[in-house]
């Protein structure tokens, strides 16, 4: 008796699908939690990186107590989403650090609640995001969408299993009650979207079955709105008027979202009853007067033609002179799919319709199986009874779809995702996200968050998964974090790798981490992830230091001395290692390392600066650390290190003072003893005034020429002194470890004994020269002796050329002694 026009399906966003035992719907905790999080999200998009990037560990709605100010925020977000080249990203950034917090917020006991938390987390995000009208914002959006509707439909079916599999207080289901359970679930899930898809409108039942409805029918009317997608119009007031005109009422939209009892309850508000019990007739027929035995007459329940209902409703499917919607009412309701799919246009559509059709079917066989629908055997079409879905042949149907639509949505990330995880082949999906990550096209960064926690799941399910491609996605994630300057995230991705991997990869990360502020934070996240940051710290220094093949260069060649960007970057790299001063053993091993390259390419300045950033109480931390653990004696390879260190220092203190100043102390020497004073020449035949000053000038000269004499005198035993100290050096020799017991280090050695011979001649010929030009020649021949003595054996480090070059210069000395009237060797001649 009333008319009624309904608006088209399929005009709403698409919802996160929520199973039908949940009593709150996704529209109903979508408007609890609204307000706060725009709030949250207002807040995130005028924080910088770090603000939110900082803020991580906090809950999304934590600390808003005051809701006074929310209507006021939504405006204010959509004025700040609308501004934004890509609002969509900006809004939804907050997503990375979120998962991370519920990841670390739940145990392995509270699995499915982490689950529920990602599924809110997307929803709300979504939610946020429809006040930007951005296409990026909008594909984000969907991308969100998509997410949750995924957490939702694993939430429930893994739950389902993990009961079925783990409660041992239940009784061991059957295959066939298992099938048609997660076939169910799939139902509910997919209903659920189509039920959020339109909104409100059990909430409108009202406004629609009054008097106004008759306005908007008008309207409809007058615009000539004749679409299939449209509800068609009722323009008669007769109860059968819908099938006589075939202008049927759109209850297929109730249906398709599971609302039943909404459509009913429709039916009746429109005086259509008739067509509300047509609804009802799938209900088993009982009667609890039969077995019940008492006096007191009880309701029976169900149809007890139930047979010949669902025969009649078959039929009713096939009647072509019927609306397609109104077809497909009843073929819901009787299993009959051919027509049920002719009003499918979507992928969620198809998949509904095959597992509701599938559900009917095997329930139906396993009424019969069980005597307790005997007599509708007879009613039921062949095509029915004989049936013989399975999920994986739904799928492949699907992939084979005429529909372009449905075709295009198979192969959609999330839709490929669902369909592996309905059927739960595990070795499928991973096979999938292979392909994804070796692809051209980069993967959404929400998409591989999503998969990368997905796989966390699985493992701490203890479900059986390729390691491999565990390893990939989550490289991957971590990669897209490292890439984004997500730095408070990245270690504990890393800490679920394989530790060998781990390391490899944190080590890597920190090499990109310029900002020295961030490098204590990156170790303090490090040790909480249980990562092993000795070994990482190790790895990064080892990395950089290596990373030029550069081999040692003998010092005749030319050479570029000066400190390069990469030699600065080797330089900063040790403060890796200086943190913990528990890592104060390896931060001297890994200096040393470096500043033996820089020996060998003479770079002294960088070698100092290294040098400088090694701590001056390293060597007492060290045995301080040993001392801890009772250890008497260190071991040989950090004592052999700390004396490798003092050689490096004794070498460097040859060239600078030992305030590490820029002046070279041979310098100091070299440029005094090049500017002795100049003897003043006397004048011939000079006047008495002449003579006195001329004196005047000699005793002048006599005194500058004592104190040039003293200087140089000073600055000489200070060079011998130096380079003394690194030739003689005590208990072995420069560069020679003490220690033969320790771990033998080939390239150490080789590098160590290289610079034994690329140093020790240089410094021995600096001496020559430093004495020879103090006029010192009888030390310049003791200089002989040391070299070619056995004890020292620094002989050994030179080569022919060297050797001959160093007695060409000392037969200079012999000559300027015997100048002097001395022996060769300057002593005095004997008469």
């Amino acid at each position: 008796m009333y008319e009624l026009v309904l608006y088209p399906r399929g005009q709403s966003e698409l919802p996160s699908p929520v199973v039908r035992d949940d009593e709150v719907t996704i529209a109903a905790r979508r408007r609890r939690k609204k307000v706060a999080c725009i709030l949250h999200l207002f807040a995130l998009n005028n924080l910088d990186d770090s603000d939110w990037t900082n803020s991580m560990y906090t809950s999304p709605v934590s600390g808003l107590e005051n809701t006074s100010f929310f209507t006021e925020d939504i405006t204010n977000l959509s004025s700040a989403l609308l501004k934004e080249d890509d609002p969509g990203e900006a809004a939804a950034a907050s997503l990375f650090p979120e998962f991370l917090a519920s990841f670390l917020k739940h145990s392995s006991s509270a699995v499915f609640d982490l689950l529920e938390d990602y599924q809110a987390l997307c929803q709300d995000k979504s939610v946020v995001l429809r006040a930007g009208q951005n296409s990026k914002t909008a594909g984000v959006r969907w991308l969100l969408q998509q997410e949750s509707s995924t957490w939702r439909l694993i939430t429930s079916l893994y739950r389902y299993l993990y009961k079925v599999l783990y409660n041992v207080e239940t009784h061991p289901l059957v295959v066939v009650d298992c099938v048609i359970t997660v076939l169910q679930l799939v139902v509910d899930w997919l209903e659920c979207i189509a039920k959020d898809q339109i909104g409100d409108f059990s909430d409108n039942i009202e406004y629609y079955a009054k008097n106004v409805c008759w306005e908007n029918t008008l309207h409809a009317l007058k615009m000539r709105r004749k679409s299939d997608n449209l509800c068609l119009l009722c323009v008669s007031r007769t109860p059968d008027a819908p099938l006589r005109q075939q202008r049927p009422l759109n209850l297929f939209t109730l249906i398709r979202a599971g609302m039943t009892e909404e459509a009913q309850r429709l039916c009746k508000r429109c005086g259509q009853a008739w067509r509300a019990a047509t609804l009802e007739g799938w209900k088993l027929y009982h009667d609890p007067n039969m077995t019940s035995g008492s006096i007191e007459l009880q309701p029976v329940e169900g149809n007890p033609q139930r047979g010949i209902w669902k025969a009649c409703c078959w039929r009713m499917a096939e009647e072509e002179q019927l609306n397609r919607y109104e077809r497909a009412i009843y073929a819901s309701l009787s299993g009959n799919l051919k027509p049920l799919l002719a009003v499918c246009e979507s992928w969620e559509d198809c998949v509904w319709a095959y597992f509701r059709v599938m559900v009917d079917s095997l329930v139906e066989k396993d009424l019969m199986s069980s005597g307790m629908a005997h007599q509708e055997v007879e009613t039921l079409p062949r095509e029915y009874l004989e049936a013989n879905w399975t999920m994986e042949k739904v799928f492949e149907e699907l992939q084979a779809s005429e529909s372009k639509r449905v075709l295009e949505e198979t192969k959609e990330h999330y839709h490929i995702i669902q369909k592996f995880v309905i059927l739960g082949d595990l070795d499928g999906l991973l096979e999938e996200f292979s392909d994804w990550l070796t692809a051209s096209k980069p993967l959404p960064s929400h998409l591989l968050r999503f998969m990368s926690h997905l796989l966390l799941f699985f493992r701490s399910l203890g479900l059986a998964l390729k390691e491999e491609v565990c390893v990939d996605v989550l490289k991957a994630y971590v990669s897209l974090l490292i890439r984004d300057q997500q730095t408070d995230l990245v270690a504990s991705y890393v800490g679920q790798l394989p530790a060998e991997l781990a390391t490899a990869q944190y080590a890597a990360f920190l090499e990109t981490v310029t900002q020295v502020e961030l490098r204590p934070r990156c170790l303090q996240l490090a040790t909480e992830a249980g990562l092993d940051v000795a070994a990482i710290t190790k790895l990064v220094v080892e990395t950089v230091r290596e990373r030029d093949d550069t081999e040692f260069t003998h010092h005749s060649q030319t050479l570029e001395t000066g400190t390069t960007k990469e030699d600065q970057r080797k330089i900063d790299i040790i403060d890796w290692l200086l943190f913990d001063p528990a890592h104060r053993a390896e931060a001297l091993k890994q200096s040393n390392a470096i500043m033996r390259k820089f020996l060998a390419l003479q770079k002294h300045d960088a070698a100092k600066a290294v040098f400088s950033k090694v701590p001056d109480d390293s060597m007492k931390e060290i045995c301080c650390q040993w001392a801890g653990v009772s250890q008497t004696t260190l071991p040989a390879e950090d004592e052999n290190s700390i004396r490798e260190h003092l050689c490096i220092r004794a070498y460097l203190v040859c060239y600078h003072s030992l305030s590490y100043d820029s002046h070279e102390a041979f310098t100091d020497w070299f440029s005094h003893s090049s500017n002795a004073p100049q003897k003043p020449a006397p004048a011939p035949e000079a006047k008495f005034t002449e003579k006195v000053a001329n004196e005047m000038r000699e005793k002048e000269y006599q005194t500058s020429l004592s104190a040039w004499s003293c200087r140089l005198e000073v600055l000489t035993e200070d060079v011998k002194e130096r380079i003394y100290n690194v030739l003689l050096f005590v208990d072995g020799g420069w560069m020679v470890d003490n220690r033969q017991d320790s771990e033998q280090d080939s390239e150490r050695s080789h590098q160590m004994a290289a610079l034994r011979s690329l140093c020790l001649p240089r410094l021995s010929f600096l001496l020559l020269s430093v004495l020879q030009n103090s006029s010192r020649h009888q030390e310049a021949l003791r200089l002989a002796d040391i070299i070619s003595s056995d004890q020292h054996r620094l002989y050994q480090v030179f080569s022919k050329e060297e050797l001959r070059r160093f007695l060409q210069k000392l037969r200079e000395s012999s000559l300027s002694l015997l100048d002097r009237g001395l022996d060769p060797l300057g002593y005095e001649l004997q008469p």
